[in-house]
């Protein structure tokens, strides 16, 4: 069963999470936007976070005049995969550590590995 969590409190689960994060670490994201939205596009409508741009490790020279990166938290399936308001919280900034981890250039199977996925 969905946990019912209303717009204004997901996203306040994710401003705290991004709160949670050390500030040097956060001082180190690079043209980075994170968004909330309530459903993914596509195929994988159980997907919890996506980042989509150019990690930190992958960026030369040549960088430069591209729009930010995104980070995108999803609330539909985070709610409907949780069972209290609680898991919500845990599993939202399990999510955000994850999405900028890929900022930072972390592969998914090093995230599994450190217990991130």
């Amino acid at each position: 069963m969905a946990v019912d969590m209303g717009e204004t409190e997901f996203e306040a689960a994710v401003s705290d999470a991004l709160d949670a994060v050390p500030p040097g670490l956060m001082a180190m994201l690079d043209n980075v936007v994170i968004l909330v939205e309530d459903e993914p596009e596509g195929a994988e409508k159980d997907l919890l976070g996506l980042y989509q741009g150019t990690a930190l490790t992958d960026r030369g020279w040549e960088y430069g005049g591209v729009l930010p990166d995104t980070i995108t938290i999803y609330r539909g399936p985070t709610l409907r995969m949780c069972s209290s308001t609680e898991e919500v919280i845990e599993e939202v900034a399990v999510t955000v550590v994850h999405e900028i981890a890929h900022h930072f250039g972390i592969e998914e199977h090093r995230l599994h590995e450190l217990g991130w996925g």
